[in-house]
């Protein structure tokens, strides 16, 4: 805004005495979050007795805390962080581990979003793998192939138009079909209304970076 020389509205700097919080960190959500006469400061399913001075934010499941203060528990689909309410910021050194370890939490969610979509990896196993996939109206993945894995595709909503090597399918609610390793395939939405299948993967890899694309229409091909 200070760089905008010559622009043709005016540009004018006023002081502003609001109070400033960046929220950067979680003992700073607490301080600016409502609190209950122990000053816990609950968000979500949470149940709490004999506590005192903590942050619980839980997102999908009940969270309960007993006889504990000063605490900063964040519940996600991905991972629960507990930690002391003055030693938020050693969240970085949880990351560095993170990326030491070769985890993916640190770059994906249980829940992806895509060009096409979503997709949420609701459980998963030692050689499995289960997905529940939403394809947007007119919406496509790529033409692709995987070295490692089989699929098994069940429509849960909507119709899906599947290439299966030289084959095209049209499956509707109920229907099944089975996507062999190393078999090139796409699923695509023609409808007008959400897809969403429940995809069950089974390999000795079931790594995201376990795909080959032919076609794309998001220009991820390679």
């Amino acid at each position: 805004m200070e760089k905008c020389p010559g622009s043709a509205l005016p540009i004018k700097m006023l002081p502003l005495d609001a109070g400033w919080s960046d929220l950067g960190a979680w003992d700073a959500v607490w301080s600016v979050s409502p609190k209950d006469d122990k000053g816990n400061a609950l968000h979500g399913d949470v149940l709490i007795t004999e506590s005192s001075n903590s942050l619980v934010h839980a997102s999908s499941r009940l969270v309960a805390l007993a006889g504990v203060e000063n605490l900063v528990v964040i519940e996600t689909a991905d991972a629960v962080l507990v930690a002391d309410r003055s030693r938020c910021q050693d969240v970085k050194q949880i990351v560095s581990l993170l990326n030491q370890q070769s985890r993916e939490e640190h770059t994906l969610h249980r829940k992806v979003h895509r060009p096409w979509g979503w997709y949420d990896s609701i459980d998963e196993g030692g050689r499995f793998k289960v997905k529940r996939i939403q394809v947007n109206p007119k919406a496509s993945l790529s033409l692709q192939k995987h070295h490692h894995r089989a699929e098994h595709w069940i429509v849960v909503q909507g119709t899906a138009e599947i290439t299966r090597g030289s084959e095209t399918l049209l499956l509707s609610e109920n229907q099944s079909t089975y996507i062999p390793l190393g078999e090139v395939h796409r699923l695509a939405n023609p409808g007008s209304i959400p897809l969403e299948i429940i995809e069950v993967q089974s390999g000795s890899y079931l790594g995201e970076d376990d795909i080959v694309r032919f076609d794309d229409q998001y220009g991820r091909s390679h």
